[in-house]
């Protein structure tokens, strides 16, 4: 069958699943890993293998970018040494943890191929994570910890397996240059990231003037983005979050709203279509991995996997447990404090549970050069392909199933602050908005401040082109006063980005319907 064939039913068979995963109350990533997981065993399956480089290029460009502009740096900042925790220290102790438990099981197998084994499974999934977290009933800090995690570990595990592969290449690798390339990356990240997302926020308005051109501009920027900070030798993972954090803090201001409202539009449905390509992939690699491998290893190299798969699983809750222990012991989190340990314990094993990994680990495991620099082939190569799929699969399966019945069976506090914020802050911008006309008594000022008080359609009389209606100048007024308002309230930290943006959606389709095509 063509590949445009398997394509179409691809794309058919994961808008069922999801539509299943919908009814069931079910994550999606999960019902996909397993349909491309079966889809890989049946004689007429296609036999896709990821091309590494497309496959982070790809799917995790845009996905990253995506969670990245919702994420909100005021929450991040209030949980920055969980985040700092996870992200870093506990990537670290996961990698650890995996090499010193292959090298018991494979003793033959060197240290920095140990490593680079362990650095791919450490990470959890900025796409998986999003994909799982969003469809589930968590409460919102915990829920702001895990996708500020998946937004950065990524990048300190890349970095740890960037080197141990150096070193199993070269036979060794000056441990002394380690931390100065490491600083290099991640400020040349931040730099680059956060530069390109100021140029580009700064002329796209002034440049692209309709949504098809702006969108695959932005697709461009994005992959072109990853390709460049990949080509110089930098993180695309930082680079992209770095982008994606500053267009989304200054972008607004240059974007009008008929241009962002079928934009995000556009990405919402991109994103989801990547998705679901990415996870029913996932499931495909069972088929040429389980073949490359020897018959007579077969058994061994399962084992091996499983108990990395365990390993991963047990070493984040030992360290999430620890540490959220420690903290409370101590004190160094007000977050926590007047919280009951009980309560704490069971946003633990959340948070310990909620270790889905992805796209990233299994494109990770087939970046692995297939031979070293003298020409043989690379140690263990094929195992290292099954241990990072069967850590994939068996996260996305086990724990994004199992995930919502935990959460609902630890009755965890049920909180909702963004409604809260966005409840106040909503009085509070369109107040801003009426006092920017109370100075006009006109009857059309009368009528639109009625219809912002009272949120009732007034009478348009008789029928005029849209943006010749009476009183849209003075409703463009009351918004871009409202506008000015809610970004004054994120800036200042008064309201997180999550209740920003829902304001936002509210002004654009109001702008939208008092005639709103200017630029």
């Amino acid at each position: 069958m063509e590949i445009f064939e398997w394509v179409i039913i691809l794309l058919l068979g994961a808008a069922l699943l999801s539509a299943l995963a919908a009814r069931l109350s079910l994550p999606y990533p999960s019902l996909l890993a397993l349909g491309g997981a079966g889809l890989a065993f049946l004689p007429v399956g296609p036999e896709w293998s990821l091309d590494p480089r497309l496959a982070l290029t790809l799917f995790v460009a845009p996905v990253l970018l995506d969670a990245a502009y919702d994420s909100s740096p005021r929450d991040l900042l209030r949980n920055w040494r969980t985040l700092i925790g996870l992200a870093l220290f506990a990537v670290i102790v996961s990698t650890i943890s995996v090499a010193v438990l292959v090298k018991w099981l494979v003793p033959d197998m060197s240290w920095p191929v140990a490593i680079a084994l362990g650095a791919i499974v450490a990470p959890p999934d900025a796409a998986a994570a999003s994909a799982v977290l969003r469809k589930l009933p968590m409460p919102h800090r915990l829920r702001m910890v895990l996708e500020g995690e998946s937004l950065i570990n990524d990048a300190s595990a890349l970095l740890i397996y960037r080197f141990a592969i150096v070193a199993a290449m070269t036979g060794g690798m000056e441990t002394a240059k380690f931390f100065p390339e490491l600083l290099i990356t991640v400020v040349g990240s931040l730099a680059l990231g956060g530069g390109a997302g100021f140029l580009f926020q700064r002329f796209m308005r002034h440049i692209f003037k309709d949504v098809p051109t702006a969108v695959i501009s932005q697709f461009a920027m994005t992959f072109g983005l990853w390709t460049l900070a990949e080509y110089l030798g930098l993180s695309g993972i930082l680079t992209i979050v770095a982008n994606a954090m500053i267009v989304a803090r200054f972008g607004r201001l240059n974007t009008a709203a008929r241009m962002r409202v079928p934009t995000f539009a556009v990405w919402e449905t991109v994103v989801f279509v990547l998705n679901a390509f990415a996870f029913m992939l996932i499931g495909m690699q069972i088929g040429p991995i389980w073949e490359r491998l020897p018959p007579e290893t077969r058994s061994g190299s399962l084992l091996t996997a499983v108990a990395v798969l365990a390993c991963v699983v047990s070493v984040r809750f030992a360290w999430i447990f620890a540490y959220s222990i420690i903290v409370r012991a101590l004190r160094l989190d007000p977050t926590k404090r007047g919280v009951r340990m009980a309560d704490t314990l069971k946003g633990s094993a959340v948070l310990s549970w909620a270790g889905m990994r992805g796209i990233v680990t299994l494109a990770a495991a087939f970046a692995i050069p297939l031979t070293l620099v003298d020409g043989t082939p690379f140690p263990y190569r094929d195992l290292i392909l099954l241990c990072a799929f069967v850590t994939v699969l068996g996260t996305l399966v086990i724990q994004g199933l199992t995930l919502g019945p935990l959460i609902l069976a630890l009755k965890l506090p049920s909180d909702d602050p963004v409604a809260t914020e966005v409840s106040w802050a909503r009085a509070d911008v369109y107040a801003a908005g009426l006092a920017a006309i109370a100075s006009d008594s006109s009857d059309e000022a009368e009528q639109v401040r009625r219809e912002y008080q009272m949120r009732q359609p007034a009478n348009a009389g008789e029928e005029k082109p849209l943006d010749e209606l009476p009183g849209n100048s003075l409703r463009r007024a009351v918004l871009d006063a409202a506008r000015n308002r809610s970004d004054q309230l994120r800036i200042t930290g008064k309201i997180g980005d999550e209740a920003f943006r829902t304001l936002e959606a509210e002004l654009d389709w109001s702008e939208l319907g008092a005639g709103g095509l200017r630029d």
